[in-house]
């Protein structure tokens, strides 16, 4: 049957950031396929929620909070892994924070916090879980990147947009050094996915909605849970021969000219 190939019965994955959002989204995406999960938040009561959410499907759920930019700790989240599971098939690394601010006024230390958040902690993640899938020789690993790694924002969003076009590159290194021994590593870029910090973002300034639809030709936000089909599909067999792919959930954002223009676009 076809649908077998994305079948995850059988598997544990590991997904950060799984308190709210597309970190949710997506441990509860690869719940539904048949995984169990160890979810991974500083959020101790969204991970409870999304914990109950993955109970109710009948899998082995694994709660652990944990500041995933602290080496420590993700020494201690790995171990704990290896107790709970004795396994690992995907990892989803998904937590990690930006910051804007003006870059004539950026304090370097931001700059510092960012990268460390968004890149070195991600590598380490992908180290711990790249070293157990290559003993296993099989395994997926996916990073959530961002349009901002090809493409400027502007609006102070230097550190951040860095970090992102460090994090596409170590994507592809990484495939390119695991691949052929079993293991691919892919990133997701998403663009103007709704969540509570846009929310907030687009509550104190209306007119960045507007903004953000003028480069969205399908005419609307997106919707944390709809990086479940991509998470399914590289978590499972259906992707075997996808590795170091660096796919937009953009509205077809990245596919329009920033001249062009399309149907129903916001004046």
């Amino acid at each position: 049957m076809v649908l077998d190939i994305f079948d995850l019965t059988g598997r544990v994955s590991l997904v950060s950031g799984a308190a709210t959002g597309m970190g949710k989204a997506m441990a509860t995406a690869v719940a539904e396929a048949g995984s169990d999960v160890m979810i991974v938040d500083l959020d101790e009561a969204g991970l409870e929620r999304t914990a109950e959410d993955i109970r109710k499907l009948g899998r082995k759920v694994v709660s652990a909070v944990c500041n995933v930019s602290d080496f420590s700790a993700i020494d201690n989240l790995w171990a704990r892994l290896d107790k709970e599971f004795g396994r690992i098939d995907f990892l989803g690394n998904v937590a990690g924070n930006g910051a804007s601010e003006k870059p004539e006024e950026m304090k370097v230390e931001m700059v510092q916090e960012v990268i460390q958040n968004l890149v070195i902690s991600r590598f380490y993640m992908c180290q711990h879980g790249g070293k157990r899938m290559l003993k296993q020789g099989k395994g997926s690993i996916v990073n959530i990147g961002s349009l901002a790694s090809f493409n400027a924002l502007g609006r102070g969003h230097v550190a951040y947009s860095m970090a992102m076009g460090a994090v596409i590159q170590m994507t592809r290194e990484l495939s390119t050094e695991w691949s052929s021994r079993g293991v691919r590593v892919n990133a997701i870029l998403p663009a103007q996915v709704m969540n509570k910090g846009l929310e907030k973002r687009i509550a104190e300034d209306p007119e960045l909605e507007k903004t953000f639809l003028r480069g969205l030709p399908i005419g609307r936000l997106g919707k944390p849970e709809e990086i479940k089909g991509l998470s399914i599909l590289l978590a499972s067999d259906a992707s075997s021969f996808i590795t170091g792919a660096l796919i937009p959930m953009d509205g077809g954002n990245l596919a329009k000219n920033a001249g062009g223009s399309h149907f129903g676009m916001p004046k």
